[in-house]
């Protein structure tokens, strides 16, 4: 596979992923927290890894072709982000020095639903992952296709874990400003989900 093609989809993939949206509200959620980022940015990671697999192993197309079960994997993320940036909206979280890190498998599930019920995600992976693959290169198309999602899985997983932990350096003495954020990181889940329900659902 040509490296050029893998730089072009990684200079790409960048861009989507700076700008803001459902997984940087969760990662500044997570940033707030006293325990660590990684399991936050775990859970993201292994949600993208599994649409990386379904769309390399030919099921993304299939499901991308089917109106009825991708309105339902809509409903479900949106029902799912507007669940969690309602609880984060709630309860927002605050930095805590003296919090010793967990496990946090909790927090890291609740990365994988981020990502992995995001059915933007999953759109982006079939729509955007092809054009960067080449039928005639002599590496098998699901190869291609998994290299290149394996470059957007890394590449995620730099940022959000610069993110979150730059978020939590940089807020972890302005108690009153994390609040403030965290609310706002959950009202934006929340638009977020309500809008894939409206823009899904609503004739």
């Amino acid at each position: 596979m040509a490296a050029g093609s893998v730089f072009a989809f990684w200079a790409v993939a960048l861009l989507l992923i700076v700008v803001p949206g459902a997984d940087w509200a969760f990662t500044i959620g997570a940033g707030l927290r006293g325990d660590s980022v990684v399991p936050a940015v775990g859970g993201l990671v292994v949600g993208y890894a599994a649409i990386a697999l379904i769309v390399a192993a030919g099921v993304g197309a299939a499901v991308a072709g089917s109106p009825s079960v991708l309105t339902g994997l809509t409903v479900v993320g949106g029902l799912y982000l507007m669940w969690h940036g309602a609880t984060s909206f709630a309860r927002p979280s605050a930095p805590d020095p003296q919090a010793e890190p967990g496990t946090g498998w909790s927090t890291f599930l609740r990365g994988v639903g981020v990502s992995g019920l995001n059915p933007k995600g999953l759109l982006i992976f079939v729509a955007l992952l092809p054009q960067f693959t080449d039928p005639d290169d002599r590496w098998p198309m699901s190869a291609q296709l998994g290299v290149l999602g394996l470059t957007f899985v890394t590449t995620c997983a730099g940022f959000y874990l610069c993110l979150g932990t730059l978020t939590r350096t940089v807020l972890n003495a302005r108690p009153g400003t994390a609040r403030l954020i965290s609310r706002l990181s959950g009202a934006a889940m929340t638009a977020i989900g309500a809008w894939l329900l409206i823009e899904h659902t609503l004739p």
